[in-house]
């Protein structure tokens, strides 16, 4: 277990202060893309077209670029650590909210995962005030966002694949709940004054 003099994170990360980065104007990009998606879905006789195939690789090459260039440029901010995970959760309210909305996911699974990302969101909101700066991501939130993601993407694509649909939204709703505790004890440990990035 990490003590107040250990950073949580493995090891420090340099954090910029920049704002105009290459990596957050991809992670802000990426908000818009929700909005089209759904449209054209909805004015294609909820089929998918070539347009919206483009939009959605879009969105899942940009989530793992913004991170890898922000690394790769050593142009990680602050900006950047807030931006990626709004990027990520108001893309996903959208899209999830419009699925929801023409029936193929449950209400229930929406309103569950609002309610995890808010807590975790104003834990964030508490750590930043007290320290004036953003925590990073940490890996099972990461990977949770991943299944969610993959979720989405079976219903959407393959609204009949009811066997599958079942099976990663268990998974999702596995993870969500194992990532939620893994930030509540990262949130615990930095409000007791363990460094991190």
């Amino acid at each position: 277990m990490a003590t107040s003099s250990e950073n949580i994170d493995g090891k420090k990360v340099q954090v910029t202060g920049k704002v105009l980065t290459l990596s957050n104007t991809i992670s802000f990009s990426r908000i818009l893309i929700a909005f089209p998606v759904t449209y054209l879905h909805y004015v294609n006789d909820l089929q998918v077209n070539t347009a919206i195939v483009v939009l959605i690789v879009y969105g899942v090459i940009s989530d793992y670029l913004d991170g890898y260039i922000a690394r790769k440029t050593n142009t990680i901010s602050e900006v950047g650590k807030m931006a990626d995970p709004v990027a990520d959760k108001l893309s996903a309210l959208v899209l999830f909210l419009y699925t929801v909305w023409i029936g193929w996911i449950p209400l229930w699974f929406l309103l569950f995962a609002i309610v995890r990302d808010s807590m975790i969101m104003l834990g964030s909101y508490y750590i930043k005030k007290k320290y004036n700066k953003v925590a990073m991501a940490i890996m099972s939130g990461k990977i949770s966002v991943n299944v969610l993601a993959l979720y989405w993407i079976s219903v959407f694509f393959f609204p009949d694949a009811a066997k599958v649909h079942l099976f990663l939204m268990s998974c999702s709703v596995l993870l969500m709940v194992i990532s939620w505790v893994d930030y509540f004890n990262r949130y615990r440990l930095i409000m007791s004054g363990a460094k991190f990035n």
